[in-house]
């Protein structure tokens, strides 16, 4: 059964995809998805802080399936990634109300990885 290295690169990919739509052009992503016209440059910075961020943790995930020694704690490291952004956006939804669509997908997606990510950490050793 090798489920941990596949989940680990499905979790790369998809951290992946996510942060090089934050941060090869914040301009585009901010337009396209959030119907923000103009980015500061203070912006901009954030997000492509955000996602080298996101490549740096992908990067550890996808190494981390082909090592024995870090795959469970990678593993563990999705659900600790994913729920901190999911209290961070309930956090956001209290305090500021509904954000665009995406941002809610958003949430759904991360907090329905937090089950399916403890489900494959309990697994037995591959």
């Amino acid at each position: 059964m090798k489920a941990k290295r596949y989940f680990l690169i499905f979790a790369f990919v998809v951290v992946s995809m996510i942060a090089l739509l934050y941060g090869i052009s914040p301009q585009w992503f901010a337009q396209t998805f959030l119907d923000i016209n103009e980015l500061s440059i203070s912006s901009s910075h954030i997000l492509r802080a955000l996602m080298c961020l996101y490549l740096a943790v992908g990067v550890f995930w996808l190494y981390s399936a082909f090592s024995d020694r870090y795959r469970n704690t990678a593993v563990l490291t999705t659900v600790i990634f994913s729920g901190g952004l999911v209290i961070g956006r309930i956090g956001s939804l209290l305090m500021d109300g509904w954000p665009k669509p995406l941002l809610v997908l958003y949430l759904f997606l991360e907090l329905g990885l937090i089950p399916v990510a403890l489900w494959i950490f309990k697994l037995p050793e591959e």
